[in-house]
């Protein structure tokens, strides 16, 4: 076991930390146009001495160690929200962008991991692979980086992340384990339907959209409510209706808008064929036309059993049994809020583990969940992600 305090090397400089993760707050950046963003992560990478490499869009790739045995990867994602910024910290955001879901934070202490591991970067038995993920918000960056070689040269073994969560009734710092599936599969679908305009006083002579669109609607409701069994986790969601101009005219199109989770993919292609048939039955029922189409989504996260469980040993021994939670212990999954993360597709490649990490006690103020405007982190978890980051690589690469 390694005798490094990194936890205590990284309090040595906590403020450059909070300085990378403000800077990156106020300027929180969107899907793959993150200019701002990956010049600030560059720079400083290449003033700690490490070779950026591109990777696919907006993507960036260092690897420190120069052993010649196994390669380990952490993953930061870099995107923020659409959202305009509602709280009060000291370097709220005026982009109208928002870092809602901590991925500030993630890329501040994976640059405080990098700092740390290129300082013991002839004590690493292996190499540790820093991957700079765009776009995780709207599911497509890791994909994007796994098509474009973020995996090879050299080749990774073996994977993890960390994720942050604001208002948990865990003291901040506290590390949680998941073991097997710890966030689901996500889908986004548009239906749009197809009715025949006419003046709202002769409504026999259209087909209206709308009322489609309602019914549709409806009977979606009914795939939880009467064909998806207790353990059947899964929930479906219409969150945008759109039709029609003015109020005596039958429309002539609607959309509908909405998203889909499930935790077992069997579960996941079952729903996703409902809505289609249920889309074209009705459509068809009252004499217009229906499709149902799927865009970015993402498979379930999976973590695996040996890989949770070896760093579950390291960060206890490391960190002492107090901070260190299994979910089991838990009552079952990190969160019951059922977000996706893209990190799913690495785990679908290579062994893999999310951790969570509690960054903001619900006792102390931070009320507030992860997409929401008013969202606060605690800044004090910084260096303990990136201690937590750098021993979990440097120890899983002395270990094997």
């Amino acid at each position: 076991m390694s005798r490094i305090d990194f936890l205590k090397e990284a309090k040595e400089f906590e403020n450059e930390i909070i300085k990378s993760q403000r800077y990156l707050h106020q300027n929180a950046e969107v899907g793959f146009e993150l200019p701002k963003t990956a010049e600030y992560v560059k720079n400083k990478l290449e003033e700690l001495g490490c070779e950026v490499v591109a990777c696919g869009k907006c993507g960036m790739v260092t690897t420190i160690g120069k052993g010649q045995g196994k390669t380990f990867l952490l993953r930061a994602d870099m995107d923020a929200l659409p959202i305009k910024e509602e709280s009060d910290i000291e370097c709220v955001c005026e982009t109208g962008n928002m870092h809602a879901c901590g991925h500030d934070f993630h890329t501040a202490m994976l640059l405080g991991a990098a700092k740390l591991l290129k300082k013991h970067e002839n004590e690493i038995n292996g190499r540790v692979k820093l991957m700079f993920q765009p776009a995780e918000e709207i599911l497509s960056g890791a994909k994007n980086m796994i098509e474009n070689g973020v995996l090879e040269n050299p080749k990774v073994c073996a994977a993890l992340m960390l994720h942050v969560m604001a208002g948990l009734p865990l003291k901040t710092g506290t590390v949680i384990v998941a073991n097997g599936v710890s966030a689901p599969a996500a889908d986004y679908f548009t239906i749009n339907i197809q009715g025949k305009g006419c003046h709202g006083s002769t409504p026999q002579q259209g087909v209206d959209s709308l009322t489609i669109g309602s019914h549709i609607l409806i009977a979606l409701q009914e795939i939880n409510a009467r064909e998806l069994g207790v353990s059947d986790e899964a929930t479906l969601t219409i969150g945008k209706i759109n039709g029609g101009t003015t109020g005596n005219v039958i429309a002539d199109k609607a959309v509908l808008e909405g998203t889909l989770r499930a935790y077992d993919e069997e579960v996941r292609g079952n729903i996703k064929k409902r809505i289609s048939e249920i889309t074209q039955g009705i459509a068809g029922t009252f004499r217009g036309k229906g499709s149902a189409d799927f865009g970015n989504g993402c498979p379930p996260l999976k973590n695996n059993g040996e890989l949770s469980e070896e760093i579950e040993g390291y960060l206890t021994v490391a960190f002492g049994e107090e901070w260190v939670f299994n979910t089991e212990r838990m009552g079952g999954r990190t969160s019951k809020s059922g977000g996706s993360e893209d990190f799913s597709y690495i785990s679908q490649e290579v062994p893999s583990v999310m951790l969570a990490l509690a960054a903001g006690n619900s006792e102390e103020g931070y009320i507030y969940p992860q997409h929401h405007p008013k969202v606060r982190f605690d800044e004090k978890v910084l260096p303990i992600g990136s201690a937590i980051l750098a021993q979990a690589s440097f120890l899983w690469l002395e270990n094997h």
